[in-house]
């Protein structure tokens, strides 16, 4: 173990000492261990390990570690374990751990943790017997914050960031709004949460940064605000000491002279003040040289991706013969199969209806085989289910015969391939049905079905997150054991090799432990993304908080996940009263915790929700039982502005940070209450005039997103966050793209400051809406529930 003071206090030194001009010439290794880039570690407060597998697919090429000496470090023997330990609070916000292997050195972020001890207090002068608390801060579990009374008073200290949190308390055994405090927020389902406040409430001067021009050889960065130092990345190599100058606020960085023998760099920076970290910059190379140009991109340019979900069984028949429904009186014909199959999709790719869309990257849904026979039960209206949508396998590696062959299979991946297209596959790891071959042998690899109290380990979303069953027929793996999670994580293996697929959206995330994801990322590198040089995409499906979807998204586990709680935002400030204020806040938490060039899926709906626009409309209530609603009425598009709703949700989706995924039938305003009404057969064809207009706005929004670098590569900046409108911009070097929201029923007119840089741009409007310009200040007058896009 090694430990020194990091050199960037010479950095520190440099900023305020005569600019340096040296270039350089860095050596870097010709094949990284170290696979991607490196995701920064978050540091606790006190201890962290760090699983050096997840960048390090064989750690015990390791030699040694260095980093700051307030921290004291112990790596395991076998080099697979890095343990932190904290000295001296008194270090950075941003540091670097470096690793040093037998020939080279890499270098990882380090994120001091903001979090502090909050005590929580509550007294109401009555006896109880128990209380507990859930909420944003520990996954709405109430068994994670159990409160002690001492002296008649109940207290609790949880360790948490500084902000504002939505929680209830569980006094008795009954789930309440804490009478003892009036802060309270609408839970957007019809009632409200307390509010808990941690920190004050002074806003942080943080350092902003932007990409400001670039040459052949050198890139040129500029910073709003002080900052302290500047680190900078050649993906995960530390190029701060002899390749930067900098002058003020002006950031000079070499581009390294290795950087030409690469197809695809990156240049990372951030910078630091007292206050916190900046925003992060992701630049990319093309051959050495900034990339300038969406023709340059490759369709595993995953920043670049746009997301279409294919639901197979509902989306396109192109097969009859396989189109055979489970004959059982008891399934209602919503519940049964409807006959898509893998040649609808071969046939919609066939007829362009992807490339008019503007979609490179398809996801379907399951094709693993599923029991031929009904389960479960809903009782209004009384019906069973087939196992239609694919998540009830029967197998580990069989296809489906409803949806087609392995041939089949095949031809698609190939197809899509040569249309330039990536195609990503749902991979349920969670459970199996109970007629799976493997359960069936081994009935003691699953989780318990019945908890020591008696009861059924059944949709026990948080408190068992990792051993509920979703249902009584749906044995949930043992996934810490190591049998399981290998042979699992073999199989998920089994399906990229055969298929030549591009990655997975992963089914249940939350639900599975963090070994299997760590034992899958780590195979798929060495038997797949080393030895054939190629990316792979690996998206996951949590329903929680920051944090916990946070803690699955890494170097050495997934690439991102959904990130829901932005959705939820967007589509209630869209469907009720709730302020676009609320949307600027979602957006800075998550660029917080996923990074500013995170790989998140901003979702326009999903198989498991309500379509947005019946929501929109007023056909469904975001207070109500959207499954309900589904089976017992008629759910359809009442109010025609739901369609510019759903236009202003998309325009949302495809221009934040992350990447737009569209649910198949969003893009024409498909309308359906929760499961199974918002799986209703596509319709490609006499679309509605309202309807082909969504189409024809979306198809205009996603070709634009994926030519616009500043949409896929940019800086975000928020300009504008008012009860109801929504401006901010996305810039890479001198181009600008801005958008502008307005969800009054009234015309709005939006005033924007152009930023000096851009004085000499032709700006103009992506839908051809009347918009002034003097000098450096934009007018436009958006009409009601309407958007523009200036650039």
């Amino acid at each position: 173990m090694k430990s020194k003071i990091y050199i960037i206090l010479g950095l520190v030194i440099m900023t305020a000492t005569a600019c340096k001009n040296k270039k350089e010439t860095v050596s870097f290794p010709e094949k990284s261990i170290l696979i991607g880039l490196a995701s920064p570690i978050e540091l606790e407060t006190k201890a962290s390990t760090i699983n050096f597998e997840d960048y390090f697919p064989d750690a015990s090429t390791v030699d040694s570690v260095v980093a700051d000496a307030n921290f004291f470090m112990q790596l395991s023997e076998d080099r697979t374990k890095l343990q932190i330990s904290i000295l001296d609070n008194e270090f950075p916000v941003l540091s670097l751990l470096k690793v040093y292997t037998q020939e080279f050195e890499y270098s990882i972020l380090m994120k001091k943790s903001k979090k502090i001890i909050h005590k929580i207090e509550f007294s109401d002068g009555k006896e109880h017997k128990e209380i507990k608390l859930k909420g944003e801060f520990n996954a709405w579990n109430p068994a994670n914050t159990i409160m002690q009374n001492i002296d008649g008073k109940w207290i609790t200290e949880i360790e948490i960031e500084p902000g504002n949190y939505s929680y209830l308390m569980v006094i008795d055994g009954v789930e309440q709004l804490d009478p003892t405090n009036i802060e309270k927020i609408s839970n957007n389902m019809g009632g409200f949460n307390s509010v808990l406040k941690v920190g004050d409430d002074t806003e942080p001067i943080l350092p902003y940064l932007f990409t400001e021009s670039y040459t052949d050889e050198s890139i040129t960065v500029k910073c709003e605000n002080i900052f302290d130092s500047i680190i900078v990345l050649y993906d995960n190599y530390d190029i701060s000491k002899d390749n930067l100058s900098i002058n003020n606020s002006e950031i000079k960085i070499s581009i390294p002279e290795n950087a030409k023998n690469k197809e695809r760099s990156f240049i990372r920076v951030w910078a630091y003040n007292k206050d916190g970290f900046s925003n992060d910059l992701l630049i990319p190379l093309n051959n050495g040289l900034v990339l300038n140009s969406a023709s340059q991109l490759k369709r595993t340019d995953f920043e670049a991706a746009i997301l279409y979900n294919v639901f197979v069984d509902r989306f396109c028949d192109g097969n009859p013969a396989n189109t055979i429904k489970i004959d059982d009186p008891m399934i209602n014909p919503k519940a049964n199969y409807f006959g898509g199959d893998i040649d609808g999709v071969i046939k919609k790719i066939n007829d362009g209806y992807f490339d008019e869309l503007g979609v490179n990257t398809i996801w379907i849904s399951p094709l693993v085989k599923n029991p031929e026979t009904a389960y479960g039960l809903y009782p209004t209206p009384k019906t069973t289910f087939s196992a239609y949508h694919g998540y009830w396998p029967i197998s580990f590696t069989e296809l489906n015969p409803h949806f087609g062959t392995e041939q089949d299979l095949t031809n698609l991946v190939t197809l899509v391939h040569d249309k330039n297209m990536n195609i990503l596959l749902d991979f349920v790891a969670h459970h199996v049905h109970e007629d799976h071959p493997y359960f069936i042998q081994n009935p003691e690899k699953v989780t318990q079905l019945y908890l020591p109290d008696g009861s059924l380990n059944t949709e026990r979303w948080d408190e068992y997150r990792l051993t509920t069953w979703f249902d009584v027929f749906l044995p949930t793996l043992d996934l810490e054991n190591p049998e399981v999670y290998n042979m699992l994580s073999d199989s998920a293996v089994y399906w990229i090799e055969k298929y030549n697929l591009d990655g997975f959206r992963h089914d249940a995330t939350k639900h599975i432990p963090e070994v299997f994801w760590r034992a899958l990322t780590k195979k798929l590198k060495k038997e797949v993304i080393i030895p054939e040089n190629r990316n792979l995409y690996q998206i996951g499906e949590t329903y929680g908080t920051p944090e916990l979807i946070k803690s699955y998204v890494n170097t050495g586990q997934l690439n991102a996940q959904f990130d829901f709680n932005v959705y939820d935002v967007i589509s209630t400030s869209l469907g009720t009263s709730r302020s676009f204020k609320d949307i600027a806040t979602i957006v800075a938490t998550s660029l917080e915790y996923y990074g500013n060039h995170h790989l998140m899926g901003n979702i326009t709906g999903n198989q498991d929700r309500g379509r947005f626009i019946s929501y929109a409309s007023g056909d469904l209530s975001f207070s109500e039982d959207a499954k309900l609603a589904g089976w017992t009425r008629k759910i359809g598009v009442k109010d025609s502005s739901a369609y510019k709703k759903s236009a202003m949700l998309i325009s949302i989706i495809s221009t934040l940070p992350g990447i737009p995924v569209i649910y198949y039938g969003d893009e024409i305003g498909m309308p359906g209450g929760n499961d199974p009404d918002n799986r209703r057969m596509m319709r490609f064809d006499s679309l509605t005039t309202k309807e082909q207009q969504l189409k024809d706005i979306t198809a205009k929004l996603l070709h634009f997103r994926s030519t616009s670098l500043p949409l896929i590569y940019g800086d975000y900046k928020l300009i504008e966050a008012t009860d109801e409108t929504l401006v901010y911009q996305r810039t890479y070097f001198n181009q600008i793209v801005i958008i502008a929201v307005n969800k009054s029923v009234e015309i709005r007119k939006i005033s924007i400051t152009l930023e000096d840089r851009f004085l000499s741009n032709e700006i103009k409007s992506l839908f051809e809406k009347v918009f002034s310009q003097k000098d450096n200040k934009i007018e436009i007058e958006l009409e009601p529930n309407s958007f523009e896009i200036l650039y």
